[in-house]
């Protein structure tokens, strides 16, 4: 079914459906030569799924594009040990690198020892919110060439939502990816849950717009 002629309440379920992460493995052929034109690619896209995972107790203490330029800059440190050979292992990757530096950062925040574990679940959970982005607009995944569309149409998704005017899209992440309730994001806000409907629905409609323009369907 095209995604346009969806219902708003299905198109909104299925922005919140999180499916697992399916790594690219079949196409191997040579290591994959990283250069600064793949890490400006993947900015915005890495800036989006770094927004999701941000506690909101901290959202004013940290920054999504410090995370990303931090995260940039470990990547690039260590691009030779990258040995993938396709943008979608690449992307795999770089969600591993932003995982590290969230979870570094929130450890740092509450001066807690490093856990393993933690960091294993925001790196999921990234790679879970890259899968879920292209599932609203993709119901299967068939081929592995499929599976590399997929990952760019989630790069490109991310990058319609970090363009949305600020309100609508913190509204946007906080609502559909954080899944807090409306009365709570109203408070978090400050603004009646009324104006908070307002720049959900004004948010997704952009979006909706923005990706038919794009003919991301």
């Amino acid at each position: 079914m095209d995604w346009q002629t969806q219902s708003s309440s299905t198109f909104l379920k299925t922005l919140v459906t999180m499916g697992p992460f399916i790594p690219i493995a079949a196409l191997r052929q040579q290591p994959l030569k990283i250069t600064q034109e793949h890490f400006e690619k993947y900015r915005r896209y890495l800036q989006f799924l770094a927004r999701t995972q941000l506690p909101n107790h901290l959202r004013s203490r940290m920054d999504p594009s410090d995370i990303v330029q931090q995260s940039l800059l470990q990547a690039h440190a260590a691009a030779g040990d990258f040995r993938g050979s396709s943008d979608g292992e690449l992307m795999a990757w770089l969600r591993s690198i932003v995982a590290g530096v969230i979870s570094h950062t929130i450890r740092d925040q509450h001066r807690d020892r490093r856990d393993i574990f933690k960091e294993q679940a925001i790196q999921q959970r990234l790679d879970q919110s890259s899968v879920f982005l292209a599932n609203a607009f993709m119901a299967a995944i068939p081929s592995p060439s499929a599976m590399i569309e997929k990952e760019e149409l989630a790069r490109s998704i991310a990058e319609l939502v970090e363009q949305l005017p600020e309100a609508q899209r913190d509204a946007v992440i906080l609502h559909y990816w954080q899944e807090i309730p409306l009365k709570q994001l109203a408070e978090i806000l400050d603004k009646s849950p009324a104006a908070v409907a307002g720049l959900l629905q004004r948010g997704l409609a952009t979006l909706r717009e923005q990706a038919s323009g794009k003919k991301l369907s």
